[in-house]
């Protein structure tokens, strides 16, 4: 019996283990494409699609993925997704690259971005813990983030800015730490739609860091 267990949980180690090298590998390729994308998009110095565009091209790409998540489609999918995210990213770069510190402000959101995933991967990896709590938080902040961005079309305050962004920062981070402790656990085996989570997140992120500087230096 003992023997079967310990079987078992090397099996499942192992599945673990290769989710998880296939997931960052995927996401480490669509985060290469996304800044393409948007590299193109700013050199064409193409305008943003606006909100609508935006949250229907988002909404219908990631429909597609999850329908062809266990099929080679959905890795097209996922570069589809990441690539229109990416166009979306570009003519907010450019915004922010008019201004006159706008190099410096998305290096820092980048770094900051960059470290923070680092920094939650990891712990995520070498605790081990079961993060499922964070569930709860995440649904709520979702509907919270939900509804302070309804309210922020209606009213234009500072304050509602400041927390929007950091409310989004503080819920990008709850998911990758999540996402990344439910493939170390086994709870998540799709590495297609684990690098999806964890794109968007990053997406997220990295946006809101960046308005959260831009605020801080009164861009």
């Amino acid at each position: 019996m003992r023997y079967n267990e310990a079987l078992s949980s090397t099996h499942s180690s192992q599945a673990a283990n290769k989710t998880l090298r296939n997931t960052y590998g995927l996401l480490s390729l669509t985060l290469l494409f996304s800044a393409f994308t948007a590299g193109v998009s700013m050199a064409l110095n193409l305008p943003h699609p606006g909100l609508i565009i935006t949250l229907v091209g988002f909404y219908g790409l990631l429909f597609l993925t999850h329908k062809c998540q266990n099929s080679a489609t959905g890795l097209l999918c996922v570069f589809a997704l990441t690539g229109f995210m990416g166009i979306t990213l570009g003519p907010i770069l450019s915004m922010y690259l008019s201004l006159p510190n706008g190099a410096s402000l998305i290096m820092s959101a980048l770094g900051i971005t960059g470290l923070s995933f680092l920094g939650l991967s990891a712990y995520a990896l070498v605790s081990k813990r079961d993060f499922s709590f964070l569930n709860g938080f995440i649904t709520v902040g979702f509907f919270v983030l939900l509804f302070a961005v309804i309210a922020g079309f209606f009213v234009q305050m500072p304050a509602l800015q400041i927390f929007i962004s950091a409310g989004f920062a503080l819920f990008s981070a709850a998911v990758i730490l999540m996402q990344t402790n439910q493939i170390v656990r086994g709870g998540e085996t799709n590495y297609i739609m684990a690098t999806v989570t964890l794109y968007v997140s990053l997406y997220n992120m990295f946006l809101s860091v960046l308005a959260l500087l831009g605020m801080a230096r009164d861009e």
